[in-house]
């Protein structure tokens, strides 16, 4: 009968003779910026395009008060990596731009950003429980704010074109509030909204992902 006593290393347990891996296994610090453009990430990345694309025109053809834009660039990021959700988001925002809206094309290099902070904060656990699944959400609103405040600034004078967050906006501005401020507290607000909401779905579909697969595009790191 093998000891008692449990040592862990990394995220590996050992329990005598037997070992144990937990559930939500945090990507290797090391592998966690590997990226090789093989079938599995070829598979990975259109589909997470897709997923992005029908989100977002079904929260503007709903008049949503969230984009949900970023749920495919989210499960590219947890799958696969910073990379690949950096390029999820990447290549949606450049379609739907040239497709639907002008507009997202703009917010590309915001689409890089989440996608680089989702796979950052998943490989180092952050999205192995409900609690730290929010605590991520809000962190990457604040990525995501930072880096559109001054776009929405230099393209539509501070606003977001959501319309009670532009009402923030406007009273703030209305108030002798700096337009930096009242555009960034405009932006931070729908991005707490929204990545909050597209944080738990992706957490919800990747608990749901049967083993293999998400095996299948993580072993690609």
């Amino acid at each position: 009968m093998g000891s008692s006593e449990c040592k862990g290393s990394g995220f590996l347990f050992f329990c005598g003779s037997d070992f144990l891996i937990m559930k939500t296994e945090p990507i290797h610090r090391t592998s966690m910026w590997k990226f090789k453009l093989s079938a599995a990430t070829m598979t990975l990345i259109p589909a997470a395009v897709g997923i992005n694309y029908v989100a977002k025109a079904l929260a503007e053809g709903l008049k949503l008060p969230v984009w949900l834009g970023s749920l495919g660039t989210f499960l590219a990021s947890m799958l696969a990596g910073p990379v690949a959700g950096a390029i999820s988001g990447f290549i949606n925002n450049v379609i739907y731009g040239l497709t639907l809206s002008p507009i997202s094309t703009v917010y590309a290099i915001t689409s890089i950003g989440i996608g680089i902070a989702v796979g950052v904060l998943h490989a180092n656990g952050w999205f192995s429980s409900a609690r730290r699944v929010f605590v991520s959400a809000i962190i990457i609103a604040f990525v995501s704010a930072v880096i559109s405040t001054p776009l929405n600034v230099i393209f539509w004078g501070g606003q977001t074109g959501i319309a009670w967050g532009d009402s923030l906006f406007a009273v703030m501005v209305a108030n002798h509030a700096p337009v930096w401020l009242a555009s960034f507290t405009d932006e931070f607000v729908l991005d707490i909204l929204d990545k909050v909401c597209v944080a738990y779905l992706a957490f919800f579909i990747y608990r749901q992902l049967p083993k293999r697969m998400v095996h299948f595009f993580s072993g690609d790191k």
